[in-house]
């Protein structure tokens, strides 16, 4: 969801009783540069570097050993495309839908939310059937116009250019994730985790336990990027860090989050400092 250009950049820090392990930011991105504004009383303000003093990613210091993007309303704003496939099919077969409804389906396992929408809307359909039908809906929505999330391809590009090993991982099937991929870089990703290839989805590990291990790396040294409370449960689960940019729905603070309001100004360098700054021992 895009901001207003022109706010203050600001990071919103550890409450006085907090340990290290559950501190949480929130970064504030601003076509101005870094600035510092105070905050409520007992939450520390501290301005947002661009580069970590002395450090530099191309030799391997401070930064993650992957990072991994979930794709629905984080790389790409496709959200309302599948709330508008919900209310059409269930229209069509004579239920009902809401909107309180279509939030609670935001960043789950498709099976799972074809489940939710058969018991909650009243349409007398098979869960299978429900989300073959809602994909090619919004199938044939990005085949016309792919909704890009503000600011995530050039920090995916960013990172490339620092060669960070990329995954993605969406519980979206991989006929709709395809034509999205279409539209970036070939092979931008080194690994792709779609929900049609895992057992278990969001909010279980699996999804982001496959995806550091076909990359080969840690999980408790890589960071997540997430829109919904839903994935970023699943990848703490996993032991990732996480950096949340809601979206449709709210997140609250929690474990090894760092709350974001927007991708745009994030390259890089300021990605990998910001769990460091929020109480993360440091990547190695």
């Amino acid at each position: 969801m895009d901001r207003q250009q022109g706010s203050s950049q600001h990071v919103a820090g550890v409450r006085p009783d907090d340990d290290d392990s559950r501190a949480w930011w929130i970064y504030r991105g601003s076509s101005h540069g870094p600035s510092h504004e105070p905050l409520k009383e007992g939450i520390l303000s501290t301005a947002l570097s661009r580069e970590p003093a002395g450090q530099d990613p191309d030799r391997g210091e401070c930064r993650p050993q992957a990072v991994l993007w979930d794709m629905d309303g984080t790389l790409v704003d496709t959200e309302p495309y599948w709330i508008d496939a919900e209310y059409a099919l269930v229209e069509e077969h004579g239920g009902t839908w809401s909107h309180e409804h279509a939030m609670n389906l935001v960043g789950n396992d498709l099976l799972d939310s074809g489940r939710y929408l058969r018991e909650h809307s009243g349409i007398d359909l098979d869960a299978a059937v429900i989300v073959e039908e809602l994909l090619d809906r919004v199938v044939a929505r990005v085949l016309d116009e792919v909704p890009w999330r503000a600011g995530a391809r050039e920090l995916l590009e960013d990172l490339r250019s620092h060669e960070v090993p990329l995954a993605l991982v969406t519980m979206s099937y991989q006929r709709f994730v395809a034509p999205i991929l279409a539209g970036l870089p070939e092979d931008v990703f080194d690994v792709v985790v779609t929900g049609d290839l895992v057992s278990q989805g969001k909010p279980h590990p699996e999804p982001y336990l496959t995806a550091a291990a076909k990359l080969g790396v840690d999980p408790t040294r890589s960071l997540a990027i997430e829109d919904s409370a839903t994935g970023a449960r699943s990848a703490v689960a996993a032991g990732c860090s996480v950096v949340v940019v809601p979206n449709h729905v709210p997140v609250p603070a929690g474990e090894r989050r760092i709350l974001t309001e927007t991708l745009v100004g994030l390259d890089a360098l300021s990605l990998f400092a910001l769990p460091g700054r929020a109480g993360h021992p440091g990547w190695s």
